[in-house]
């Protein structure tokens, strides 16, 4: 039975935050170590997963709880290339 799309979309970004979890805390992934743990296969059927993969991590940023990086600054969802997932930095209040 395949799982619809939002199953796939929760067990992305589950798997997301299971890889950051086990990282240290400044250490970052890559979209496709997301796509991988989520697949469910041994072959490269884990490629089609990218897109959704990356979407997902805009979810998690959306929610505050990444961030998605270029050379290790913080992107926006028009960049191209290569992208890294890594936890959200804790925001520190307004010193008033």
């Amino acid at each position: 039975m395949a799982q619809t799309d939002r199953q796939l979309e929760k067990r992305l970004e589950r798997a997301i935050m299971a890889l950051l979890e086990q990282r240290a805390a400044t250490s970052s992934i890559c979209p496709s170590d997301a796509a991988r743990a989520a697949y469910d296969g041994d072959d490269d059927g884990w490629r089609a997963l990218m897109d959704p993969a990356r979407r997902a991590a805009w979810r998690l940023v959306a929610a505050g709880e990444v961030e998605v990086t270029q050379a290790g600054r913080p992107v926006s969802e028009e960049a191209r290339g290569p992208l890294r997932i890594r936890r959200a930095t804790p925001r520190r209040p307004d010193s008033g």
